[in-house]
This record gives structure tokens, sequence and C-alpha cells, in this order.
């Protein structure tokens, strides 16, 4: 039975050991399972033998209780209390080699042992709902879910590093996105793909959104008109995401993250480029050198939480108008212009989206202006049959739930934290 089921009446729990306070005539012991708290009272003198038990307990021990759950307006813990009428040690813990102050790097040596913390339990039962309520969105609009390979035979799609493994008698590559797979969907008819998993990144970064793994939620669909279709679908499916959060999870994320979370107007507002920075200047006197202003430096991105709601009262912003040079060969180009995004969330870059490149004759020279013609040319193979206008764009789902409860670092966000410096546990 789960804490948070418990009724009046015969109950049998089993949890961990998270507080126990051993006095002269009495015992309470607080037990925890991932529903919540309970307290056990025994009564030395009624039953010594369970008292006998819980005097040689340690903390985070698990332990199975059975006995009689009573109202008691006196205990914090709901009002509801058990007198136990037997009580076993299932698991015996040592004494405990980190605690909620021990720093990141340390906690995460031991990790199994620090997402024990009900903090912690909830961002991924946040998680739970943020990709359940994705994917509901997505299937209420007839969007097919696949799963595309992870070992990839080139080694570059955008120009990024990518990590190499031994594959047999030759080489292979951890894919570093769903990108050519999700638009080889786009070659076979089936219109509208999504998929969540893994994803790789070889870059050495230590900052506080970078990750080696991380997962991805990606999706693509045919038949659109420009990548404003695409912003379209993604303010909609983020809106309907942070709702199902709020319904279910606010008060909580509230109570320990000290988070509103917030459910964006719609349409989320939009600007170029060359705006953005313009408007950073007059604003906050921010200014960058000519030759960075085709892309958003790491300060303009933050700036950008600022200038969301100063100028729109909005958590979210999308930027149009990148340099073509900043952008992947296979992003659609009108008038030299790229035809995609970047959507800022609270300062931080959630998502590059964009419509792309259909036409083979056209990719294939911008593939060949970036140096990667020889390399994507399985991908190339894609385009020579008929493919339709598509676009889409990924989400990293451990990015999200940081900016949404405002932790310090992905390294919290995930799971298991993978990073240059980090292979283990």
């Amino acid at each position: 039975m789960r804490i948070a089921d418990i009724q009046e009446g015969h109950v049998e729990i089993q949890g961990w050991i998270e507080n126990l306070r051993d006095k002269k005539n009495m015992q309470f012991v607080v037990i925890r399972d991932l529903s919540g708290k309970i307290q056990i009272t025994v009564v030395k003198s009624e039953k010594p033998e369970v008292a006998e038990i819980f005097s040689h307990a340690t903390l985070e021990s698990t332990v199975k209780v059975v006995g009689q759950a009573v109202k008691n307006e006196f205990v914090k813990l709901g009002g509801m209390e058990i007198i136990p009428d037997s009580a076993e040690i299932t698991s015996r813990a040592e004494p405990l080699p980190i605690g909620p102050e021990s720093f990141i790097d340390q906690r995460l040596d031991y990790r199994w042992i620090d997402l024990r913390q009900p903090k912690n339990q909830l961002i991924f039962q946040v998680q739970t709902v943020m990709a359940s309520a994705l994917r509901e969105f997505l299937e209420e609009r007839h969007f097919i879910e696949i799963h595309t390979p992870k070992l990839i035979p080139t080694a570059s799609e955008s120009g990024s590093e990518v990590f190499e493994v031994k594959y047999f008698d030759r080489k292979a590559y951890l894919a570093q996105s769903p990108q050519f797979y999700k638009q080889m969907a786009m070659a076979s008819g089936f219109e509208r793909i999504f998929e969540c998993g893994p994803v790789f990144r070889a870059e050495k970064s230590h900052t506080k959104k970078h990750a080696t793994e991380f997962t991805g939620f990606d999706l693509e669909f045919s038949f659109i008109n420009s990548f404003e279709d695409v912003m379209k679908l993604e303010e909609e499916m983020l809106t309907h995401m942070l709702k199902r959060i709020k319904e279910r999870y606010g008060n909580q994320i509230q109570e320990m993250f000290g988070v509103e979370v917030k459910v964006p107007t719609l349409p989320f507002p939009r600007m170029k480029l060359s705006d953005v920075y313009s408007e950073l200047e007059k604003r906050y006197g921010f200014t960058v050198e000519e030759s960075e202003k085709g892309d958003l430096t790491t300060e303009a991105e933050r700036l950008c939480e600022n200038l969301a709601r100063d100028m729109f009262d909005h958590e979210f912003l999308f930027i149009t108008d990148y340099s073509a040079e900043k952008r992947a060969f296979y992003h659609m180009r009108k008038d030299g212009i790229p035809q995609g995004y970047d959507l800022i969330w609270k300062g931080v870059e959630i998502t590059t989206g964009a419509q792309r490149e259909h036409r083979y004759d056209v990719l294939k020279a911008q593939a060949k202006e970036k140096g990667l013609d020889k390399d994507v040319e399985f991908y190339l193979e894609f385009f020579k049959y008929g493919v339709p206008p598509h676009g889409g764009f990924g989400l990293g789902l451990d990015r999200m739930i940081m900016v949404l409860l405002g932790v310090p670092t992905i390294k919290e966000a995930e799971f298991i934290f993978r990073g240059p410096d980090r292979l283990n546990p």
C-alpha cells in the first residue's frame, strides 16, 4: 500500500526510515515512500518487540510495518499515524556518505542516494507528465512515434563533434540528433512523426545547460507553408504541456522549488535577431561586435529573459533571421535568410526549429557549401524521389526541466548526468 492511499483501519506499508526519535517510553518513526510520509507511534510497554527492532534501526533503512492506521489531530503528517502490530527491517543502511548539503559533484558520486530526496523525486514525476503531455498533444494531431538508430554511419550532420565507436570492422558514430531519419520519415510519407530518445553530443562544454548525453524530444511534419507553421505548433504544444504540469504538480512545485508554473498566452512573441540586439543595446546597454551579430551570444541569450518580460510580459521569445553561416545546411533559405528560429525560455535556448530544404539540388548545394556533401551522401538520397515541404524542431527534456523548476544545473535535472568529466555511476 502507498502511504498516500492509507485510510483508517488495518494497513501494511513499506518504506524508508526518514526520522527516528527514541524516547524513554515511546518511539516516533517517520516512514517515507514516493507518495508521502507517515508517523509510526510505538508505545514501548505495549509493543516491546517492535520497540526493540526500531531501537537498533538506522536512518534510510527500509522497513515493513503492519498495524492500525488511526486519526490523530496532533500528528503533523496528515493527521494520521500507524500503531504497529509488527515491524521488520528489510534492508539495513550504513551511515550515508552524503547529505542534501553536499556539493553537486559529490552527490552525483552517490546519485542513487541523492535521488531519495522528495525534491529530487518530484523532478522526475514532473518530467513524466511533461513527456506524457507532449505525446498526448501530438497523438491527438495524428503524429506517429518512431525510434531512429543511435548508431549512424557518418561523422557529422551539422559540423558538431560526435562520438566515434568501433562497429565490427568499421567506424560508426553516436547520433547527435535524429534529424536525418526524421526527414527520411517525411520522404516515406509518414507526414507527422515524433521521437523521444537519447541524444549524444561530443562537446567539452562545462556550462549549466550542457551534457554529453540527454533525452531529446523531436518532431517533424509535412505539407507546411512556412516555418511559422512550425512555431505555431510548438507554442501550442508547450502551452498544453505546461497546463498539464500546473494541474498535476503546480502546488508541489511552488512548495518545494518556490516556482510558479505559468501557462503562457498565445501567440508567443517573435523578434528578428537584429531587432533583439537593437533592443538589448537600447534597454540594457548591451553590445557585441558586428561580427557576432549573426548568432545569439550566451550573454544575449540570458538577457532575453528580461527582454521578453519587459517588452511582452512573457517567459518565451521566438528569435528568427539568423545568419546562414550559423545555421545547419538543411535549413531552407529565403533571400539568403534561414527559415528557422530559436526559442528562448527564461533566458535559455530550448529549441532550434526550421522549415527544411526539401529540394534535392538546393540541399545538395547547401551541403557542399559547408563541406559536408560527401559526409551526407546517404541523407541526400532521401530527396531524389519526391519529398513534401516540411519542418520540425527538437527539445531537450532535461534542459526544459532545469528551466521550468529553476534548478541551478542540468546535472540535477538528469537521472544520471553525463559530461566531459563524468562517466560514473
